[in-house]
């Protein structure tokens, strides 16, 4: 996370959570115009377009007042999306079963890089079957983490949409 990501999550992450969401990623970066990409979702895993909107005109707000960034930027709120990235524990302990990249900040056995399912998560390790047999994964050394989007990931997200909609109907 680069330093100006990291300035933007503290400036921001209160008024995000007492909005009732849950800061899932800040980037900055990019070219002439930079972005600066705010990833969000309520706890349940949700996020539609309404809050979304709610979240950037707040968020706006605090950046107008605060002024943290030089020159101009584009403000990018969303939802993680279904092959979302993995940034916290929670994350992790949630997709295990499912297929995962992940990026390590230094070399294990000569590769940073890793792809293959993601079999356990104890809060210190990451256990990943790939096609080269299993590797534990220091968490601390995670650099990235992304889910795969497969048949199995959409299944189960429709799947939790469905079970989610049929509880806020009874």
């Amino acid at each position: 996370m680069t330093e100006a990501s990291v300035q933007i999550k503290e400036l921001i992450e209160s008024a995000v959570e007492s909005l009732g969401f849950e800061l899932v990623r800040v980037t900055y970066g990019g070219g002439r115009k930079p972005t600066l990409q705010i990833m969000a979702e309520r706890p349940d895993g949700t996020m539609s377009v309404e809050d979304c909107a709610r979240l950037s005109r707040e968020v706006s707000l605090i950046l107008d007042v605060e002024d943290p960034l030089p020159g101009e930027y584009l403000l990018e709120v969303s939802s993680p999306g279904v092959d979302r990235p993995l940034t916290r524990a929670k994350d992790f302990e949630r997709w295990v079963g499912f297929e995962t990249k992940v990026e390590l900040g230094s070399q294990i056995d000569g590769r940073r890089r890793f792809k293959g399912r993601m079999t356990a998560f104890n809060g210190a390790e990451v256990v990943m079957q790939t096609e080269e047999g299993e590797i534990v994964l220091p968490f601390g050394e995670i650099s990235k983490a992304k889910l795969i989007l497969t048949d199995e990931l959409l299944a189960a997200v429709q799947n939790q949409a469905a079970a989610e909609t049929k509880d806020t109907q009874h």
